[in-house]
């Protein structure tokens, strides 16, 4: 029997012990996708206890406590701080074959020096070797963006944002790793939504131009993106239900934006024909701007309507959507490649049935701009397991090339979640190093050892160009 979460966890052959520890343990982390908070940074948060850190923002936890019926009194609610991490090490004890339990104990093991495991009954010991561990600088945001090897980080930021705290972070020379806004336009593009009225008013007060029209709406959206790109941003993000392609002539488009600024009611076919309109448009500036295009779709949200109106959105109510459509994301793509305006693209897909679409639609598109100018992105939010990495990085390597895979990213509020890199490097050198053991590739270490660099860091490097 294997020691718990030893130095060779998840390497069960020689071959992926040596890709790991040889090649992936010590690479930095080029965190392109996040959600953490830019003024966290800037003012070099300290967190008073390990509750704050951990359970704070964290839907992925609550979801879990909640399945453990925990009150959400412990989750979300006025309980004290000491009592809510009490629930969540009693909820933890239980979560065998859950990555969350995998992720917790990297963290408190890198982080926190903790080689035990936490239940019901160390919570008492884990809470207080936690506490005092936060109290030393190296503790603080800035300190565990250090200790994490991260190079770079790109936050996810509204087009009406004033990026003041990227300013902030920029100018002090105190700090050196780079912070980079990422442009995420989803109050914009959900024309259906009874917010958009609302935020177009605030979208017109900080661009400075009236929008009263479509073509008005592209003038404001063009201005940020122009301030944006100024402050850095190389990088676009977009929460989709799933991708459309449902052209409509530019009166049609006009008609139908003037109903949702109207907050008039919408068909679906009305809320695909602008949003359309809008994600090609939109398409065509990254392409010249020269800004990576982040697709994210799949998922379906806030079903919980009770808790929804109580919680807001990104409470953990949100499920797999199974409806795909292919047809309309290829022709999407080819929308802006008949123009040749097609940005570097990556897709992520929440449901991982679409691996196979995701990787034979790659291969239509790819050209000699970019090695590997379109990806699939890392298995994503409910995938982002051992099996889900596994089943999304073999998918790939059958339909496309691994080798050229931009790999993984945090895709999280929380600063202890660099270790999630560390766990996703394993299972990629247990996947590769399996392929090897088994005769299905050469033992290269040249070879291998480009291919795992890359994958770990080198091609997000190559592939963003910051």
């Amino acid at each position: 029997m294997k020691a718990f979460m030893d130095e060779n966890f998840l390497l069960s052959t020689e071959c992926a012990q040596k890709l790991y520890h040889d090649f992936a343990e010590n690479m930095p982390i080029l965190d392109y996708h996040c959600h953490i908070n830019p003024q966290e940074i800037a003012q070099n948060r300290q967190f008073t206890n390990i509750t704050e850190v951990w359970l704070g923002g964290d839907h992925y936890k609550w979801r879990q406590m909640r399945s453990n019926g925990v009150d959400e009194y412990y989750i979300t609610g006025d309980a004290p701080d000491r009592e809510k991490f009490q629930k969540w090490a009693e909820t933890l004890e239980k979560l065998i074959g859950n990555p969350l339990y995998h992720w917790s104990h990297l963290e408190l093991k890198r982080y926190f020096g903790y080689e035990g495991y936490l239940s019901g009954d160390t919570a008492e010991e884990v809470w207080n070797l936690c506490n005092e561990k936060l109290k030393t600088p190296e503790m603080s945001v800035r300190g565990l963006i250090k200790q994490s090897g991260v190079t770079l980080i790109c936050t996810t930021d509204d087009p009406i944002d004033t990026l003041k705290w990227h300013a902030k972070i920029k100018e002090d020379p105190a700090f050196d790793i780079q912070v980079l806004p990422a442009w995420r336009p989803d109050k914009a593009t959900n024309v259906e939504a009874a917010i958009f009225p609302d935020y177009i008013k605030r979208l017109e007060k900080v661009s400075e131009i009236k929008i009263d029209s479509f073509e008005a709406l592209k003038n404001a959206i063009l201005k940020r993106m122009e301030y944006f790109d100024a402050r850095g941003c190389k990088v676009s993000d977009h929460g989709l239900n799933y991708v459309m392609h449902v052209p409509a002539k530019s009166e049609e488009i006009e008609a139908i934006f003037r109903k949702g600024l109207a907050g008039q009611p919408l068909t679906f076919d009305e809320i695909a024909k602008y949003k359309t309109a809008f994600m090609k448009f939109l398409g065509r500036e990254y392409h010249r701007l020269g800004w990576v295009m982040q697709l994210h779709f799949g998922c379906k949200r806030d079903n919980n309507v009770l808790m929804f109106e109580k919680l807001g959105p990104d409470t953990g109510y949100d499920c797999i959507n199974n409806y795909a459509p292919a047809d309309q994301l290829a022709d999407f793509l080819n929308s802006l490649v008949s123009t040749d305006e097609l940005p570097k693209t990556i897709l992520y897909s929440l449901n991982p049935n679409d691996n196979a679409v995701i990787g034979s639609v790659l291969g239509c598109f790819q050209d000699s701009s970019a090695a590997g100018k379109l990806q699939q992105g890392s298995a994503w939010w409910f995938n982002d397991h051992k099996a889900g990495m596994t089943e999304q990085m073999t998918s790939l390597a059958n339909l496309g090339m691994l080798s050229n895979f931009v790999g993984m990213l945090t895709d999280s509020r929380s600063f202890l979640s660099y270790t999630r890199h560390e766990y996703f490097r394993r299972i990629l050198c247990e996947l590769i190093g399996g392929w090897v053991e088994n005769g299905e590739y050469p033992y290269d270490e040249k070879a291998l050892g480009k291919i795992i660099k890359g994958i770990c860091y080198d091609n997000a490097a190559a592939y963003f160009g910051f």
